[in-house]
């Protein structure tokens, strides 16, 4: 058996694994796992990845959790090219900078903007408080704008003149709000012109692939009541 990813492309770390992959040339086995199902729950998928999340890979009898790891082991296994996970100690530090920065900034607070702002009517029936979503707007706004200044500064992509790893994550994490209807790009010019970059560099007919699912999820049918208390506790931990 070659390579397996088990990803849904409602997930930012699913969306990043399945563009390097996609991009790299690198052959794989898609496994879909659906989220809002729960099929990440089940013992199934358990026998590939104990942890319940999203994206795991197998490749035969190794199997592999969390989106960074196995972004860099695809990177080693297939050796793409230098740029997207450099050589250089001091360029690749760059990148572990950023992938190290973002779990508990922007990739947290893109998330919660999104269900904050669109998925909470879908699961629960009601907005949230209006004072909790400005302040995760405000959050968000803080972020992108370290995004800017820390990260991306006056370079092409994040971390030098040429697309990594660390881009196709904070793309990723970006459209969250974007499909919760947040002006991101519309009110920040050089994030818009990475934007553009980061497409060119991918492709943008993958670009728009990898996101159809989740700029979709404003569509999603009303929750029936099993499955909005089935999503309480998690909508709970997204308030605060």
């Amino acid at each position: 058996m070659g390579l397996e990813l088990y990803l849904d492309l409602m997930s930012q770390p699913c969306r990043a694994v399945y563009i390097f992959a996609k991009t790299n040339g690198i052959p794989f086995e898609l496994r879909t796992v659906e989220l809002l199902k729960g099929q990440h729950h089940s013992d199934a998928f358990a026998q590939v990845n104990p942890l319940r999340k999203v994206p795991a890979l197998k490749d035969g009898d190794f199997t592999l959790a969390e989106s960074v790891a196995i972004l860099l082991y695809l990177s080693r296994k297939y050796k793409t090219p230098d740029h997207w996970y450099p050589q250089d100690l001091q360029a690749r530090a760059r990148v572990d900078e950023y992938l190290s920065w973002q779990h508990t900034a922007l990739r947290d607070c893109c998330i919660r903007v999104m269900w904050q702002k669109m998925m909470f009517p879908v699961f629960l029936g009601e907005p949230v408080p209006p004072e909790t979503l400005a302040a995760t707007l405000a959050e968000l706004d803080r972020c992108l704008q370290l995004l800017e200044d820390k990260f991306l500064r006056n370079q092409a992509f994040l971390t030098g003149s040429h697309i990594s790893v660390a881009d196709l994550v904070a793309i990723t994490e970006l459209m969250h709000p974007v499909s919760a209807g947040c002006q991101i790009f519309e009110s920040r010019p050089k994030l818009a012109a990475w934007r553009q970059r980061v497409e060119a560099a991918v492709g943008k007919d993958l670009f728009q692939e990898a996101h159809a699912v989740v700029l979709k999820a404003k569509d999603l049918p009303p929750a029936d009541h099993a499955m909005r208390e089935k999503m309480r506790p998690l909508m709970q931990v997204l308030l605060k």
